[in-house]
C-alpha cells in the first residue's frame, strides 16, 4: 500500500457494473481506485503495472473470463480478490482462487461494503487472498441472505447519479447496446444488453413480449388481438407494442390467462 492507502482495481466488462462499484467506493478515505478493466487481457496487465492490492473481479466476461484471467497471474502476486457475478454456481471454484469473498449480482450497499471491509482487513494484517480465504459456508449463507432480483439502479444522468427503482419502471426497450427504461414521468438511457437486465429482474412483474420490449406486468392495460392471431400490449401510459409469438406463452403464463 502507499500511504497506507489501498489501491483498487474494478475489472468488469459491463460499463454500468463498473460505475456501480465505483460510485459505491467513492468517498472512502482508505481507497484509491488505481483503473478499471472490461476484459481479462487489460485487467493482467493493470495488475502487472499497477500493483494493486484488491480487485473486484466479475467472472463472466467475453474471451476470458475472471478464472482464466487469474490462471495467467502468478500466485504470489495476485492481489485481494472478491468475485462478483450474477451465476452463484461459481461460488465453489472461486474459493478454488482463494477469494475472500463473493458478491452475487444484484448486490445492494451493505453487502458490498462488509466484502469490503473485510477486503480492508486482509490487507492491514499483511495477508493475502491466499492465506486469508472465508470459510465456504459463509459464503454461502451469504448468497442465501442476498435478495433474488435487482430492486434498483444506479443511472447516470446530467452529473448525477439517480436512483431508479425497478418497481417504477413501466417498459425497457433496447436500443442497440443501450436499453431505455420508460417510467411514469422520467426517461433514463443506459449502456447494457435487454438480455443482462431481463436476468437480474423478478421474471414474475416483467416479461419480454419481443425482441426488444420488456414490460412490468403492472403496467398492462389490455391486450388485443390483432390479425394472424397476433396480440398487441397496449400499456397503462397509452403504449402500444406487439407481442410476438415466441414470447405469447410467457406473457400468457404470467398473467394466468390460457394461451389459444
Amino acid at each position: 500500500m502507499n500511504d497506507g492507502m489501498i489501491k483498487v482495481l474494478i475489472i468488469d466488462d459491463e460499463p454500468f457494473a463498473r460505475r456501480y462499484i465505483s460510485e459505491m467506493l467513492k468517498g472512502d478515505p482508505d481507497i484509491e481506485i488505481s483503473g478499471e478493466a472490461g476484459n481479462g487481457k487489460d485487467a493482467i496487465k493493470l495488475i502487472n503495472d499497477r500493483s494493486p492490492d484488491l480487485i473486484f473481479l466479475d467472472i463472466q466476461m467475453p474471451e476470458m473470463d475472471g478464472f482464466t484471467m487469474l490462471q495467467s497471474l502468478e500466485k504470489d502476486g495476485r492481489p485481494v480478490i472478491v468475485f462478483t457475478t450474477a451465476y452463484e454456481e461459481h461460488a465453489i471454484r472461486a474459493f478454488e482462487f482463494h477469494a475472500i469473498d463473493y458478491l452475487l449480482k444484484p448486490f445492494d450497499q451493505p453487502r458490498f461494503e462488509a466484502a469490503l471491509e473485510h477486503a480492508k482487513e486482509t490487507i492491514r494484517k499483511g495477508g493475502s487472498g491466499n492465506t486469508q480465504s472465508v470459510k465456504v459456508s459463509e459464503l454461502l449463507t451469504a448468497i442465501g441472505q442476498k435478495p433474488q432480483f435487482l430492486e434498483r439502479l444506479l443511472v447516470k444522468q446530467k452529473g448525477r447519479i439517480v436512483f431508479v427503482r425497478i418497481a417504477d419502471i413501466d417498459w425497457i426497450k433496447a436500443d442497440d447496446k443501450y436499453i431505455h427504461l420508460h417510467c411514469a414521468s422520467s426517461r433514463y438511457m443506459i449502456r447494457m444488453t435487454l438480455q443482462s437486465i431481463r436476468s437480474q429482474i423478478d421474471p414474475s412483474g416483467f416479461v419480454q413480449i419481443n425482441r426488444s420490449v420488456i414490460v412490468n406486468v403492472d403496467r398492462i392495460k389490455e391486450l388485443h388481438a390483432a390479425f394472424n392471431g397476433e396480440h398487441e400490449v397496449h400499456m397503462s401510459g397509452g403504449e402500444l407494442f406487439p407481442l410476438s409469438r415466441s414470447h405469447k406463452e410467457d406473457l400468457f403464463r404470467v398473467l394466468g390467462k390460457p394461451v389459444g
